[in-house]
């Protein structure tokens, strides 16, 4: 597999310094950079994505970062935290410094840190660091694709989302699949002082029992009065073929109504119906998915991706199980499939 070289990476970096776009590879998702301490830079990427300038975006930093530059405080619970997942997609909200500006933020004074794990995201972090005259560089990197849509984990799922930008000539540095496949898992530690938190503001492959453990405390769910985050709106990382969520049990009898209704061509998505079983349909494509959330998780996005093609009139996708280790994976089909 072809990887960014360290020429491209050098090239990336000095892209952001000069308040540019560069898309990157994480284990998580690609996202869409920009130098996190340049108010104009993050709005290129607000206006690119079609993103709410209310939506905050999370700051990529590197292991060795100083973190009490982009937080006013780093409690013990984060550093706790810290060791036990980052490097990892684990994304922390803490009480935002002074000087950090809050276009990051969404306007609201906390930021979202998160050290990426993917060897080409750190080397593009270092370098753009070592370009800042305080060493601190952060980047800006929410997922690269339209607001609300689907993310992309492989670096042509970029050049089909923002042909405009490609052919601007947007530096998009490969780094192959990613890994984990869905977004970070995102706590709330910024109110830890108030008698709040730890709170779970999005699911991801990192669960909150894990994250319970580490604390040794619990982890809570959010309340009115929590901070707002990336893919938290109800309907998120939607598809334009409408998606039904449909348990096992229920999915044959849909099946009939669908094909009925509609008399066009529908996608079946299973992972847990054996595939001898399944009745064949002139108007049914079937789709079989991993039994493992890990491997779930990888293939979820760049199905999505797949399907959306297909020139379907819905898919009919059948519910993960209810239990912590399909809990992101539960989450982000929800979201896909709100508009149904």
């Amino acid at each position: 597999m072809k990887t960014a070289s360290d020429l491209e990476i050098q090239q990336a970096a000095q892209v952001l310094l000069e308040g540019g776009l560069v898309a990157f590879p994480t284990e998580t998702v690609y996202g869409l950079g920009a130098d996190a301490e340049s108010r104009a830079a993050v709005e290129r990427i607000y206006q690119a994505k079609g993103r709410p300038s209310n939506h905050p975006v999370i700051v990529h930093v590197t292991p060795e970062a100083d973190l009490s530059y982009w937080a006013a405080s780093v409690p013990d619970e984060a550093l706790a935290l810290i060791d036990a997942f980052w490097p990892g997609p684990l994304t922390l909200i803490l009480k935002r410094a002074s000087h950090i500006s809050d276009v990051v933020s969404g306007g609201q004074d906390s930021v979202g840190l998160r050290c990426p794990s993917h060897p080409i995201a750190q080397k593009l972090i270092r370098t753009f660091a070592a370009g800042k005259p305080s060493g601190q560089g952060g980047i800006a990197g929410p997922s690269a694709n339209k607001f609300g849509q689907v993310s992309p984990t492989q670096s042509s799922h970029v050049r089909d989302e923002f042909p405009e930008l490609v052919a601007a000539g947007m530096s998009i540095l490969e780094g192959g699949s990613s890994e984990v496949g869905i977004e970070s898992t995102i706590i709330d530690l910024s109110r830890l002082s108030q008698g709040v938190g730890p709170v779970l503001l999005r699911p991801g492959y990192i669960t909150d029992q894990e994250i319970s453990q580490v604390l040794d405390k619990p982890v809570h769910q959010p309340d009115a009065q929590a901070p707002r985050v990336s893919g938290a709106l109800k309907s998120h990382y939607a598809p334009s073929t409408p998606i039904k969520l449909v348990k096992a049990s229920k999915l044959f009898e849909e099946i009939k109504l669908q094909t009925l209704r509609s008399m066009q061509r529908l996608v079946c998505v299973t992972h847990s119906i054996d595939q001898v079983k399944l009745p064949q349909h002139d108007l049914i494509d079937w789709v079989t998915m991993p039994v493992q959330p890990a491997a779930y998780s990888y293939a979820l996005y760049a199905t999505l991706r797949a399907l959306d093609q297909g020139n379907y009139a819905c898919m009919l996708w059948e519910e993960v199980p209810d239990s912590l280790e399909w809990l992101g994976i539960q989450d982000r089909l929800g979201r896909a499939a709100a508009a149904f």
